[in-house]
């Protein structure tokens, strides 16, 4: 893993907006790994960013009592994929970016414009695996 003294590794979930998917998929990971006292935390990106996130992803954070983990949509960079422990693809990365570290594809999560909570159960089983797999590996 590659992270600093004292810092936590970090999960590195990408769509290609980063104001959907990655965004919902972090918040849900960050309040799941607290709650099993896990010393990890994940952050979102978008390939294309957004200029804000959408109402309707914002509130449907707000209804299950979570936030999004920045403001709006944030870019993509090499350093992003280079510091995470692990990286969480939605989407396509820039070419050269799947050589920087491990990647995992979640090809099957339905679109979150369609089903917010459809989209979200979804991402809770990979969510629930990876932590599993995570614990498993301390």
């Amino acid at each position: 893993m590659k992270e600093a003294k004292n810092q936590e590794p970090i999960v590195l979930f990408v769509c290609e907006h980063g104001s959907a998917k990655s965004v919902v998929a972090a918040a849900h990971f960050n309040k799941l790994a607290r709650e099993r006292n896990l010393a990890v935390r994940a952050i979102s990106r978008g390939t294309n960013p957004d200029e804000e996130m959408p109402p309707k992803i914002t509130q449907g954070l707000k209804t299950e009592g979570l936030t999004a983990g920045e403001p709006k949509p944030k870019m993509l960079s090499k350093d992003d994929v280079v510091g995470a422990s692990r990286v969480v693809t939605f989407c396509d990365l820039p070419e050269g970016y799947n050589q920087l570290a491990p990647v995992e594809q979640w090809n099957d999560v339905p679109p979150i414009s369609e089903d917010y909570n459809k989209s979200r159960d979804a991402m809770l089983v990979h969510i629930n695996q990876l932590l599993d797999d995570m614990k498993s590996k301390k």
